[in-house]
């Protein structure tokens, strides 16, 4: 039996999601369709109706409705409630179950690559929704310490804060402190919006170790100047793809109970970046 399933959000024109999961289901030869589903701000109640109306099997959440489809669940995961977003949901006979993918995305490019984050010392720009998530993924996977630099430090203060109440211990700076002794940190983290529109790197990375870690979570364009200082410098890389298809991978996982087929996924992505 075919399945539908979508992501929301607005705006949504840019989306890759539908063609990454139209490729896993040819890739597995399943007869599921995968759309992009305009939900404007506002509109959130209306639209999940009209999801349910057409049976939509699952779907992903995106800006701006992360936070507020929360709400509308039946169930969620413990992702969901420490992350305190959604961006994946089942429907189960009109049971709505919440998860946040976001933070086994971001774990998921240093498990393929066999980089361990136990007892590594972090620099996170940025204390958005996507740095919550990324702070409960290194505190699960026992990172020594984060510094969480931000343009506004209050954000950043309530992030630490945040941190230390799940086991980690953390600090709270503003980017502009971030300064140029960067030796101390073996992975930096952006997790910021800067990038998008081709800015230049938030941070100078003149002084980084050549191998520490530097991830840019900014997956278009996929060569930002962060990574690309960070590249002259020989660190090593992980681009923001490689967390846009972990989440994927995830919610495929999530959705249909079987692995997911990476390799089509990827391929299908990197055909859209």
């Amino acid at each position: 039996m075919s399945k539908t399933f979508a992501v929301i959000g607005d705006p949504i024109d840019h989306s890759l999601s539908p063609n990454i999961h139209s490729a896993a289901f040819r890739e597995l030869n399943l007869e599921n369709s995968y759309i992009a589903y305009r939900i404007p701000k506002g509109e959130l109640s209306e639209g999940i109706e009209s999801l349910k109306k057409i049976k939509i099997a699952g779907f992903n959440v995106t800006i701006p409705h992360k936070v507020e489809m929360m709400k509308y669940l039946d169930k969620m995961d413990e992702s969901c409630s420490v992350i305190g977003a959604v961006n994946t949901v089942t429907n189960t006979e009109g049971i709505l179950k919440g998860y946040n993918t976001d933070m086994d995305g971001f774990l998921d490019p240093f498990k393929k690559k066999e980089i361990k984050i136990q007892d590594t010392k972090i620099l996170l720009l940025g204390a958005g929704g996507a740095a919550r998530a990324i702070v409960a993924g290194v505190a699960k996977v026992k990172a020594k310490h984060i510094t969480i630099a931000n343009r506004t430090l209050q954000n950043a203060n309530n992030l630490t804060q945040f941190a230390n109440k799940i086991g980690l211990d953390a600090n709270a700076i503003t980017i502009e402190n971030v300064g140029d002794d960067l030796k101390d940190y073996d992975i930096i983290v952006n997790a910021t919006s800067i990038g998008l529109k081709n800015e230049p790197s938030p941070i100078s990375l003149e002084s980084i170790k050549p191998e520490t870690i530097v991830y840019d979570i900014v997956y278009m364009p996929m060569n930002t100047d962060f990574l690309k200082k960070a590249k002259g410098k020989g660190a090593k890389i992980i681009y923001g793809y490689e967390m846009l298809l972990g989440q994927a991978v995830r919610a495929f996982e999530i959705w249909h109970g079987i692995e997911a087929p990476y390799n089509a996924m990827k391929k299908a992505l990197l055909g859209g970046v």
